[in-house]
């Protein structure tokens, strides 16, 4: 790892609810990631995940160590990357683990399918993703996982589940485009 020397130090910390207030301000799509085979299956719900490269096709998701799905997602090798639709709130909340729930029980009263690697992928969803893990970060409480993907299914559907502010927001498309189109204002031409 490269250190950097830095001419001063400077003497702070951050308290984590301070951190934690200024990144609900970050605006976050909202994923279930998945992992296992079979019954031996698990995800969690997250709001970090990006793209890392288009050629070759990568992504990267950060994921908290202390996660339920983390020794799954390890051992396996393999992750599914489900992006969610504004209407699939129940499935964020259920794969949160808020309630309880973990493992396969997560998986109730939605449809998945398989891919490449066999792990469970969301019927419905805006994209969902397989992926092959090609190295872990670890860093602190969370890992950084970095993932080729080697499959994905696209949906048709238009409206994105966000978060926002300890909230979840719907992010349509085609609706909120007409919203800004009524209340933009016009330009002046001179």
């Amino acid at each position: 790892m490269n250190s950097v020397v830095r001419p001063f130090a400077i003497d702070r910390q951050v308290n984590s609810t301070d951190f934690r207030g200024a990144m609900r301000q970050l605006t976050g799509g909202v994923s279930v990631i998945t992992a296992g085979h079979g019954s031996d299956i698990s995800g969690m719900t997250v709001t970090s995940v990006s793209s890392l490269s288009v050629d070759p096709p990568a992504l990267i998701v950060s994921i908290n160590r202390g996660a339920s799905s983390w020794p799954l997602l390890q051992r396996c090798g393999f992750f599914g990357v489900n992006i969610l639709t504004s209407d699939q709130i129940d499935i964020a909340e259920r794969f949160t683990g808020k309630d309880g729930l973990k493992g396969a029980e997560r998986f109730a009263g939605a449809e998945w399918t398989t891919r490449a690697s066999g792990v469970p992928l969301l019927i419905g969803a805006l994209a969902a993703i397989d992926c092959e893990v090609e190295e872990i970060i670890e860093r602190h409480s969370h890992a950084i996982v970095i993932g080729r993907v080697l499959d994905l299914q696209l949906s048709t559907r238009t409206a994105a589940l966000a978060y926002w502010q300890g909230q979840y927001v719907a992010i349509d498309r085609d609706e909120d485009a007409i919203k800004l189109a009524e209340v933009s204002v016009p330009c002046s031409r001179g």
